[in-house]
């Protein structure tokens, strides 16, 4: 049977939404094309304001991976927006020259940022806050900058200066009106929000036109109506958004102030289907994720064939995601006709205010104690009669009868109450996802349902709806964490078990400790993948498969899908020959790209998937090898001239760096680990904020542990001072040994060493016979260790000596 053809313009949220909840009801009905115009694949845009706070990275909230795409047989096509539709052949055409046909399509492809029409409003360092290249032009002006202007105090504007704050920036946010977030909040709570703001550094400024953004080439001041003018290194317009219609105009679809859509989410061409920020439905235009969710629920019926399905409108609560504040608003407040009950606990600083109209809530407004907000929505949504429950609704549903039960609450909601607003996960769907699949942990909900699997705004919610739904079946998490949802055993547990039970490959492993799945998972493999190997070096062989994509490829994935090639210098070193190769292989590949790195390395940007294989073998016959900048090992070995060329230095820092590099590459690490020898205590390599870092004295070496760099910042414990190059060479050596045998699969050495305590370290490396054992330990399994595939290892960087294996080792590595 031939399949249909869904071709989907949008690779947001609603788009990707729509097509998860068709795989469910209509899996194998439609061969699906995706186009999206970023270069990323789909990821949570309501999560940008935590990854511009640094709380979360931007692979942490990515929701559909490159490899989901695959593994569902949709094509995806990222960096390529569609320009042009012609509904009379049914195909779309792309920027790129793609043009692919359709039977249906599905337009997804949201909103724009409202621009303000005043003069400077198109000099650079004026930006909007709606995707990630915002986020990233946001983080690198703050590296540069100092003061930010925010014009719009509400939802998103606050957000994006809580994250400018906490990057080091001075911020200034510009709101109209003579509250903040009027249209969620009402004046009181407004007040509470903007004190609270204003005490973590951020200036507010109330009933502010601006008039004008000034600058002589880029953005320097942003001008008042009333005159004042205030610094400007990056202005933000977050006053709004309005529909992406274009693509709707040009295809000749009827168009408002959005693409029309009917109830089923089908447009004036039958054949097309649009959801998400860019309709307009029944007059309404929506800006909040929750509609978007139950667009995508009826569109997705329509398509898999069930036109009685219908969308008659969302009523949409708001959260505010700045870390340490609770917010929550729904429904509407100051309309006639309506009444208020208040609650104020000034010491606690906790506002409530639920509106009623006819003893039936219309809106609800809750500061510093949200906990209530989903069961004042939910009898909003139903429009229930509160009036049995007036006398004590404001103190929340575990007030009354039920205050003696703490589940009483969550139990009594229905199966349609939200639990998720983030994902639009609803009671019902936790409770079968418990009761059906076996979930017995919030990480199995999350992994099945993906609630609490954004913000954690609803974590204890899941952790209720799982203790009243398995009673004395639920055991809440206080020990260690599982590793992964496949096992109930945590890292350290597992690792210990491979060991005693010398179970010596992934299906093994898998049989003896019960794992709940049949081939594990992305975060399982690989982190049994290390573990084997480094329990049995020389008998386990390394299951290629079960790497991450960037050490499958031997180099870094970059967001147009490109790759980034990096060749290994010892100790920052280099010559004409290295150089000379490095050229040749950019010239011949027309690589667009190169850079010098933080890692005193030169990074070749952009090589093609394909040419990796010809680029490395280019490389190779000038005698360069990878430098592991994908993998979990080595990375660099950082160096600053020394005593050979510097006159402050004590001691040789390049050769040493040079000794170290050729000891330790090639080696798998739990995480990414870097080094740095600097010469002199002026540390201008900066040994202090590596994994393992040199500093050269008069009387020998400082050898420090435990730092990074990054969004936290760690300096490191100084683990002792030896004297000669050997000892530092052995010291090194043991080091990372004890770190690859003890530490978790994905655990920097900082957090490691946090959680064992320096003093357990030091202890391991004071002690010269386990030194020396796990030195030797390491330098066993660096024969077998063959992490670069193109390339033998350098001359001299491991004898041959046979060491016994870790697992002859079994009481001194457990000591």
């Amino acid at each position: 049977m031939t399949k249909e053809r869904l071709v989907v313009i949008g690779n947001g949220m609603a788009g990707i939404r729509t097509v998860e909840e068709l795989l469910l009801r209509a899996p194998g009905r439609y061969d699906i094309t995706v186009f999206g115009a970023e270069p990323h694949p789909n990821y949570n845009r309501i999560m940008l304001s935590p990854v511009l706070a640094g709380e979360k990275s931007f692979e942490q909230i990515i929701l559909n991976g490159r490899d989901w795409y695959e593994a569902n047989g949709i094509t995806l096509h990222t960096g390529d927006r569609i320009e042009g539709i012609d509904r009379t052949a049914k195909t779309v055409t792309s920027v790129g020259g793609k043009t692919v046909a359709y039977d249906k399509l599905l337009l997804a492809i949201g909103s724009d940022p409202v621009v303000l029409p005043i003069p400077g409003k198109e000099l650079p360092g004026v930006i909007g806050f709606r995707d990630l290249s915002d986020v990233e032009a946001m983080v690198a002006a703050a590296k540069t900058g100092t003061h930010a202007v925010v014009i719009g105090g509400g939802l998103l504007g606050l957000e994006a200066a809580n994250g400018l704050a906490l990057n080091g920036m001075e911020v200034t946010v510009l709101h109209l009106m003579g509250t903040i977030m009027e249209r969620q909040l009402d004046e009181a709570a407004g007040w509470l929000l903007q004190a609270e703001l204003e005490g973590r550094g951020i200036k507010i400024i109330t009933k502010a036109q601006t008039e004008a953004i000034l600058g002589d080439g880029k953005v320097q001041k942003v001008r008042l109506a009333d005159g004042r003018e205030l610094d400007a290194d990056l202005v933000v317009m977050a006053v709004g958004i309005r529909p992406n219609t274009a693509l709707g105009k040009l295809a000749g679809l009827e168009v408002n102030r959005g693409i029309v859509v009917d109830d089923r989410m089908v447009t004036s061409d039958p054949d097309i289907l649009s959801v998400g920020e860019c309709v307009e439905h029944r007059g309404q235009t929506y800006g909040l994720v929750a509609p978007l969710w139950d667009m995508a629920k009826v569109c997705a019926d329509h398509l898999a064939g069930a036109p009685e399905s219908a969308y008659t409108g969302t009523v949409s609560a708001t959260r505010l995601k700045v870390t340490g504040v609770e917010l929550y608003s729904a429904g509407t407040f100051g309309d006639a006709g309506t009444e208020d009950i208040v609650f104020r606990d000034g010491a606690r600083g906790v506002y409530k205010r639920i509106v009623l109209r006819d003893n039936r809530i219309v809106g609800t407004v809750l500061y510093g104690d949200t906990k209530d907000g989903p069961w004042y929505f939910q009898l909003l949504k139903d429009a229930e009669d509160i009036a049995p429950l007036r006398d004590t609704l404001i103190f929340g549903q575990g007030a009354g009868a039920q205050a003696q039960d703490p589940f009483a609450a969550v139990a009594a909601l229905p199966d349609t109450a939200e639990i998720c607003g983030c994902n639009g996960v609803n009671k019902g769907t936790v409770v079968a996802a418990i009761r059906d699949k076996g979930c017995c942990s919030v990480e199995d909900v999350r992994t099945h349902t993906k609630a609490s699997a954004s913000c954690g705004g609803c974590t204890g919610l899941v952790e209720k709806l799982l203790a009243c739904t398995l009673g004395d079946g639920y055991q809440a998490q206080t020990g260690p964490k599982p590793m992964c949802k496949c096992t109930h055993l945590a890292h350290d547990d597992v690792r210990r078990l491979i060991v005693i039970d010398k179970l010596k490959s992934i299906p093994a492993v898998m049989q003896a400790l019960e794992w709940t799945t049949a081939e594990g998972c992305a975060s399982c493999r690989p982190a049994l993948n290390y573990y084997l190997m480094c329990a049995w070096p020389g008998e386990y062989k390394d299951d290629n498969q079960s790497r991450f994509i960037n050490e499958r490829v031997h180099a870094n994935i970059q967001k147009d899908g490109t790759y980034s090639v990096v060749p290994r210098m010892w100790g920052g070193l280099t010559n004409a020959s290295e150089l000379r190769a490095i050229a040749d292989v950019v010239e011949r590949f027309q690589i667009p790209t190169v850079k010098v790195t933080g890692g005193q390395r030169i990074d070749l940007l952009g090589v093609k998937k394909e040419d990796l294989p010809a680029v490395w073998s280019d490389l190779n016959k000038a005698g360069m090898v990878s430098g592991h900048a994908y993998a979990k090992g080595l990375r660099t070995v950082k160096t600053c001239v020394g005593s050979e060329w510097c006159r402050f230095g004590t001691q040789a820092s390049m050769s040493m760096g040079v000794k170290l590099e050729k000891m330790t590459w090639g080696t798998w690490t739990p995480h990414k680990f870097k080094m740095a020898v600097s010469g002199c205590p002026r540390n201008c390599a900066e040994a202090t904020i590596k994994d393992f870092g040199v500093v050269a004295v008069d009387s020998g070496w400082e050898l420090h542990v435990g730092g990074n760099g990054g969004l936290h910042v760690r300096a490191t414990d100084l683990l002792m001072k030896v004297e000669t190059e050997d000892e530092v060479l052995e010291v090194c050596g043991a080091f990372l040994q004890l770190y690859r045998e003890e530490a978790r699969y994905l655990e920097r050495t900082a957090p490691w060493i946090e959680r064992v305590g320096i003093d357990y370290v030091r202890a391991r490396m004071e002690d010269v016979e386990v030194r020396e054992a796990l030195h030797q330990r390491f330098l066993y399994s660096q024969k077998f260790e063959q992490i670069d595939p193109w390339a033998e290892r350098a001359s001299g960087a491991v004898d041959n000596h046979e060491f016994a294996p870790l697992a002859s080792l079994v009481p001194l590595a457990a000591e």
